[in-house]
Order: C-alpha cells, then structure tokens, then sequence
C-alpha cells in the first residue's frame, strides 16, 4: 500500500501546487512542508488561529464544533465548503483531492 497521495492547491492567485502528503499527517502539515503560498498555520495546528483556512474542492466532512467556531472568524469569508487544514487528516480517500487558498488568512 502506498503511503503517500497526491493533493492540489489552488492559490489565491490561480497557480496549482501539486503536494505529496503522507498518510496520517494533517493537510496543513502536507501544505507547509511543501512551502505552499497563503498556509500561515500561525498556530502550528493547533486549531487556535484559523491561518490554514482553506476551501474543500471536493465533497468534504462538515467541522468539529472548535472548528466550525474558527471558521466564523476567518480574514476571508467563510462559505459551505471552509474548512481548516490542521483538522484534516491525510488519508488514501484524499488522494487527487483539491482545496482553494483564500486570498487573506
């Protein structure tokens, strides 16, 4: 089995960033070892900051209360599909999924 998925990044100024990310680390995690624009992830992932806001692509889990609390606060609009890249778990079923970069964190 492999150990490793493909996850696309659109950036706030329309560039695609193809990661690699490894299977139980968080989106976020994947998204700063890969230095992708706009993931500020000030709290390190935490679910304190709200700065890995991103926008699911793909259909997408709903947010934990914590999260979905954040949410409401972040620099960009929340809308149906934000969520917080700390909270999601790489996984084989996230292999060729997408997410947006909102143009503030």
């Amino acid at each position: 089995m492999n150990d490793t998925v493909t996850l696309h990044f659109k950036t706030a100024n329309g560039e695609i960033v193809d990661v690699v990310g490894t299977i139980g680390q968080s989106l976020m995690e994947a998204a700063v070892m890969a230095d992708v624009p706009g993931i500020e992830a000030e709290c390190g992932g935490c679910c304190n900051c709200a700065t890995c806001h991103v926008f699911a692509l793909d259909a997408f889990e709903e947010p934990n209360e914590q999260e979905d609390a954040l949410l409401d606060d972040t620099a960009t609009p929340r809308t149906a599909t934000s969520r917080l890249s700390c909270q999601i778990d790489v996984s084989a079923e996230l292999d060729g999924a997408s997410f947006a970069i909102p143009d503030e964190q």
